[in-house]
């Protein structure tokens, strides 16, 4: 079942002479449960892709569609409400609240969204992501990758129709990044989760079900790694 599909995608920032195409006519499409890849240098714009997969930037021309939403003809409070019910977001960055302890940080959006807390999805997230013994700490009581965890916790909560990963181990550690990735591919394959993830590391990118490459803003290879099961 297809629960997300790009259709022609273009992004051009800039006019006449400063005209830059930072994505030409991008199309692919993702299936549920589907762990996708996409592999790029730095500049090949697959952070704008991932942005435009989320609703955070808008493509120049062409469309996306998440579980059959038109998500850029969405107006601006529908999109809010759309995003925070049905794409999750991991940056590089934290993004953090730094007043709020874990369990507020991982809330927020659903509780943003003028929804009851959840009290026993938000037990079962928190277990997943390691953090029992920290609930009622503060960011900066975490260590770095404790709070990436947080912010995985907060785009998983609301149980996203996808997850969209970008760079999320570029601000940590080695052994702390495989830790992380390791935690979103097992939200993937134990709970279907849909994950998208932006990388330039090889050996991460062929972790996944598949790998989309992109240069110069345009897709150069689409490559099956293995079937879903």
């Amino acid at each position: 079942m297809e629960i997300l599909r790009c259709e022609n995608i273009t992004k051009i920032y800039g006019s006449g002479d400063t005209e830059v195409h930072a994505l030409r006519d991008v199309s692919f499409s993702v299936e549920k449960g589907e762990f996708v890849s996409i592999i790029g240098p730095s500049g090949s714009g697959k952070s704008t892709l991932l942005h435009i997969l989320g609703g955070v930037d808008k493509p120049s021309s062409g469309k996306v569609l998440i579980d059959g939403t038109d998500v850029h003809g969405l107006n601006e409070d529908k999109l809010a409400v759309f995003r925070r019910r049905q794409i999750g977001l991991v940056y590089q960055f934290y993004n953090l609240m730094p007043v709020l302890n874990v369990d507020e940080n991982i809330a927020l959006p659903h509780l943003l969204d003028g929804r009851a807390l959840d009290k026993e999805r938000l037990d079962q997230v928190v277990e997943h992501l390691g953090l029992t013994d920290r609930r009622h700490n503060l960011p900066n009581q975490l260590s770095g990758g404790q709070q990436q965890r947080v912010s995985i916790g907060r785009a998983l909560y609301s149980h996203p129709a996808i997850l969209l990963a970008d760079e999320p181990t570029g601000n940590l550690d080695r052994k702390t990044g495989e830790e992380i990735i390791d935690l979103l591919i097992e939200s993937n394959r134990q709970q279907k989760q849909t994950l998208i993830l932006i990388t330039h590391d090889e050996g991460l990118a062929v972790r996944a079900d598949r790998v989309i490459s992109i240069e110069d803003g345009q897709i150069i290879r689409n490559e099956k790694i293995r079937n879903l099961v």
